[in-house]
């Protein structure tokens, strides 16, 4: 954001929100580019052959934890982007179908 707002020759001072400079540029939150390349990196793991390596990863069981909020996995959070876009893992056969529905980051 340092780097955006030295560009358009604003400062903090000037309280301007980042909303506003990343707006002015067109880019997206970091947030949702974050979310977009783990949705496309599961997508490209969901395509390998079933006795691939990554893809077995996959169904590996995670381990018995302890009392308390369970950390969140990779997978968890994969799930929860899916859930939250509202597509499933049968899209990604699809490679077009699926890049278009996970590529929302860029407000071009």
């Amino acid at each position: 954001m340092r780097m955006l707002r030295w560009s358009a020759g604003v400062t903090l001072l000037d309280k301007v929100r980042n909303i506003h400079i990343r707006g002015s540029y067109k880019i997206a939150p970091i947030i949702d580019k974050v979310k977009e390349r783990r949705l496309r990196w599961y997508g490209h793991v969901l395509r390998r052959p079933e006795d691939h390596m990554v893809r077995a990863a996959l169904s590996i069981p995670t381990t018995a934890r302890g009392a308390g909020r369970r950390p969140a996995t990779w997978l968890t959070t994969v799930q929860k982007d899916l859930k939250e876009i509202g597509i499933d893992n049968t899209v990604a056969q699809n490679r077009e179908q699926w890049k278009m529905q996970t590529r929302r980051a860029d407000p071009r």
